[in-house]
């Protein structure tokens, strides 16, 4: 992998006797879906924080697009290019599909927020706001208030407000954590129709829709990356299938 969009060199973080990540490396190739599987407590969490840079490495240095952003914050990650959405649901829930788009249209656009204009009447919102919505499959849903959507319909909307910022990278942190069967597969959808247009770190426990997305996956156990490779490479791995899959070998 010559020139990947996501390196991380031995990357230790621990939380007093916790060793949280332990000397952690990974590529990610410009273009795939990358998924990142593990057993609870096995450091996912801890690891996405830290590429996004909520919190900080002890020890190891990540790069983004090439260059060094280990000291970097995660808003200034972000306006180089990088977007998460989280295991819990963060939209409006009281404002429409629309405003809640518009909201973060101008938010990626650098605007700031003047509560007495309507941001629906700005001419950046005007611009972007259908390809938005159609970009996620919600233009029929746009008047509709958030809280009236399904849960697979405010996924889809957490994921259409991050991709506003146009970004290199999107994480999305266990985008399926509650959906019922209608919903993951509508998302699953989605997700494969963005695969190709930027790079998707997906984390996920649901191994049938990482088996169907990922071009490569890494287990995560005990902070420790116990193996990387393509999902046929990862069925077959005796140490996967012992300690995340649950089989004899």
């Amino acid at each position: 992998m010559d020139n990947p969009i996501l390196r991380i060199e031995h990357l230790y973080k621990s939380f007093g006797a916790v060793q949280a990540t332990e000397d952690f490396s990974l590529s990610l190739e410009t273009g795939h879906i990358h998924a990142l599987i593990g057993p609870n407590g096995a450091g996912k969490t801890t690891l996405i924080n830290q590429i996004t840079g909520d919190i900080f490495p002890d020890r190891g240095r990540i790069f983004f697009r090439q260059e060094d952003v280990t000291p970097l914050r995660a808003h200034a990650r972000a306006k180089k290019g990088m977007a998460r959405s989280f295991q819990i649901t963060h939209i409006f829930e009281n404002l429409t599909v629309a405003e809640n788009m518009a909201l973060a249209i101008c938010a990626a656009q650098g605007h700031n927020f003047r509560f007495w204009q309507n941001a629906l009447d700005t001419r950046v919102v005007k611009d972007r706001l259908s390809p938005a919505l159609d970009r996620v499959d919600l233009s029929g849903r746009a008047g509709l208030l958030a809280r009236h959507l399904s849960h697979g319909e405010k996924r889809q909307l957490e994921v259409g407000m991050a991709l506003t910022g146009d970004p290199k990278l999107l994480i999305l942190d266990e985008p399926m954590a509650g959906m019922g069967p209608g919903g993951t597969v509508e998302l699953t959808k989605l997700i494969r129709k963005l695969k190709g247009s930027l790079t998707i770190l997906l984390v996920e426990h649901d191994m049938d829709v990482v088996f169907s997305l990922a071009d490569r996956i890494t287990v995560l156990v005990y902070g420790k990356n116990i193996a990387t490779g393509s999902p046929e490479e990862i069925r077959e791995h005796d140490e996967v299938r012992r300690a995340y899959l649950g089989e004899d070998t």
